[in-house]
């Protein structure tokens, strides 16, 4: 009675806000990320609730409700009152629950296991390492082997444009948090004290530290966390299909877009932008692949200015998109990269972050005049990280998996590219093998279903229910497997996401009818 009483608090709430023309993406995705699970446990009927309680009950021998773990991403409500879903192993594309219940994990867990689970090699090369060296730190000129020989091979493997030096950090935030004290450690290096500000994008993902938080476009990251930090400015989501004007052509939206960028550098002035930070395919927000001529547009405008180029790797890298880096596919040339996820193929964390040779001379040289570059953390360049994330480089290199991706990625795309008729899609888009659905009525980007519905949540629980695991966002869902899928999968991955969107389609029908 308590949680009904809750969620009748949360829906009153929630409806005072008009989500009627989606005036704001920051902010219409902001409020779906908060109020979607809370509207879709809502939206079950009581016996149903009640039901499923109790079935789930007796399938757990242990109960997990209001365990210990202070778990992210996740409303208090549903660690206090119902059971998280816990996986206990994984093999190929494939996850298991404590109950013996098989997933499809159609997000290669956060975009990251691209090499599945239990990849032997991967796990005999962790073990070789903790059974040699478990851990050494790279402070004051000490380190490891497999440090040096990550970092050589990682700017080999670069090749977008020339990189000078890899820093070595565990996460993706940690990486983009280490961009920006790069960045003004090189702009006081060279006497440009006022050059601090960085420029995102509106529904951008870099990150929740709270320099990486900042950094993304996403308000959900920041509501009462006191953030963005004020150096950070957004520009416009080069998302086509929801802001592009009437008539407009990719190639116009790109030329609109890039002017804008260049009126926000000119307002705030050029002296005091230092960096523009970008994910060639936008993430968390959405799948959002950037609209013809994007790149090519807003990359002179940074160098007329002299602003830096950050590239975000952390999801795309390593075959995501059909190339080794998103930067190849999209002809960007970064002056730094973040990277993380599929560098372990996430059995190990560990991210990184690639300099340009201008950029690390003069760190190199600032540091020798102040005794020391401070700035590292414990488990940089960890050995047992390293040596796994070498080894999948290896792997990734042995079976050409770019190509493996380019020969799997149009079955995924096209085989559900197909559903985009559907009277509840606005639109599926994705590459390689990243794709994003968003639901709207009538096809429209203005036409949401009521945030009460729930109906991204709907479709995802319907996944699951027939066996496979996507990512919820509002009414999006995302899907990002990994890059060992077998054709047979890819057939079973869409035969299970029409299933769900034939119930949601019947769910829509049904709650259009009570409206009447």
């Amino acid at each position: 009675m308590i949680f009904r009483n809750l969620v009748r608090s949360t829906l009153r709430n929630t409806q005072a806000v008009s989500y009627k023309n989606h005036v704001a993406a920051a902010r219409s995705l902001q409020e779906h990320l908060v109020r979607a699970p809370v509207l879709a446990r809502w939206n079950s009927t009581e016996a149903s609730m009640q039901r499923e309680d109790a079935e789930t009950e007796l399938k757990n021998a242990k109960e997990f409700k209001g365990h210990d773990m202070l778990a992210p991403f996740t409303a208090g409500w549903q660690a206090s009152d119902t059971n998280p879903l816990v996986i206990e192993k994984s093999k190929g594309a494939y996850v298991w629950d404590i109950n013996g219940n098989k997933y499809l994990d159609s997000l290669a867990g956060l975009w990251c296991t691209a090499l599945g689970g239990s990849e032997p090699r991967l796990v005999a090369a962790a073990i070789a390492q903790l059974n040699t060296l478990p851990f050494y730190h790279s402070f004051w000129n000490r380190t490891t082997k497999p440090s040096l020989d990550l970092a050589k091979e990682l700017l080999n493997t670069f090749t977008a444009t020339k990189m000078g030096k890899a820093f070595f950090t565990n996460s993706g935030s940690e990486a983009n948090d280490t961009q920006v004290k790069l960045v003004w450690y090189y702009n006081n290096a060279l006497g440009r004290p006022n050059k601090k500000k960085f420029i995102a994008r509106a529904k951008s993902y870099h990150g929740s530290t709270l320099i990486s938080a900042s950094l993304s476009g996403l308000p959900a990251l920041h509501q009462k966390f006191d953030l963005p930090a004020p150096f950070v400015l957004h520009t416009d989501c080069p998302h086509y299909w929801r802001y592009h004007l009437p008539g407009e052509s990719e190639e116009e939206f790109s030329t609109r877009l890039a002017n804008n960028l260049e009126n926000l550098i000119l307002k705030e002035g050029p002296e005091t932008i230092a960096a523009f930070i970008a994910e060639p395919v936008m993430g968390a927000g959405g799948v959002i692949p950037p609209p013809a001529t994007y790149f090519d547009k807003i990359q002179p405008i940074l160098k007329k200015y002299d602003i830096l180029f950050i590239a975000d790797e952390v999801i795309c890298a390593f075959g995501r998109l059909g190339t080794m880096f998103g930067c190849d596919k999209y002809g960007m040339k970064p002056d730094l990269v973040s990277m993380a996820k599929a560098l372990s193929s996430a059995y190990m964390p560990i991210g990184a972050v690639l300099v340009s040779p201008e950029i690390s001379d003069v760190i190199h040289s600032q540091s020798n005049k102040l005794g020391v570059f401070s700035h590292g953390f414990t488990y940089s360049g960890h050995p047992v990280s390293c040596a796994v994330a070498l080894e999948a480089l290896k792997i990734y290199k042995e079976r050409n998996i770019a190509e493996v991706v380019q020969r799997i990625s149009p079955k995924f795309q096209n085989g559900l590219k197909a559903f985009s008729d559907s009277p509840i899609i606005g639109e599926i888009r994705g590459t390689g093998l990243i794709l994003g659905t968003e639901f709207t009525d009538n096809k429209s980007p203005n036409d949401v279903f009521p945030p009460e519905w729930g109906i991204g949540a709907y479709f995802g629980a319907q996944c699951q229910k027939h066996g496979m695991l996507v990512r919820v966002a509002g009414d999006s869902i995302m899907m990002s497997p990994p890059f060992i899928i077998t054709p047979e999968e890819v057939d079973e991955l869409i035969s299970i996401y029409g299933k769900a969107l034939k119930a949601t389609e019947e769910r829509v029908k049904e709650l259009k009818s009570l409206q009447k």
